[in-house]
């Protein structure tokens, strides 16, 4: 993923597919492309930006996110996999907003920052290793101890 900052601006003629932003109204972004996943992850890293949930997110291919207002602010950290972890969120309300893995081809939009989470629908849980015994790892759908194979 791109800093924030350099995401690409709207296009009148990119067809929108979901939209949001922070709780402040700082920060607003579109999606201009249908997500290649959604997935729960209950890693300790989702549950330390989360206060303690597990990460609720939709998966889209890079660069599928154009900012319409604002910047997230980012953090990079060395994950598990070895690869540089990049969340974003909101710097005035603090809003989780966006994360990456480097290499991955991939961008990550949290179901929270939607403007309807309804949209979000789990098709997977991730990192059920890292779970506390209090959270919810729906069974029915395909869950993986951490990542889920390539």
């Amino acid at each position: 993923m791109q800093d924030a900052s350099l995401k690409r601006t709207a296009h009148a003629d990119a067809q929108v597919h979901l939209t949001g932003g922070c709780q402040c109204g700082a920060v607003r972004y579109a999606v201009t492309d249908e997500p290649i996943t959604a997935a729960t992850c209950h890693c300790r890293d989702c549950q330390y930006s989360s206060g303690g949930a597990p990460a609720h997110a939709l998966i889209f291919r890079a660069g599928s996110v154009t900012m319409l207002r604002g910047h997230a602010k980012e953090h990079r950290y060395k994950g598990d996999s070895g690869h540089t972890v990049m969340r974003s969120f909101c710097a005035d309300c603090g809003t989780p907003l966006f994360g990456s893995s480097e290499g991955m081809g991939y961008e990550v939009v949290r179901a929270g920052s939607l403007d309807d989470p309804e949209a979000f629908h789990a098709q997977a849980s991730l990192w059920t290793a890292s779970a506390p015994s209090w959270h919810h790892v729906n069974r029915a759908l395909p869950h993986f101890p951490q990542n889920a194979p390539a």
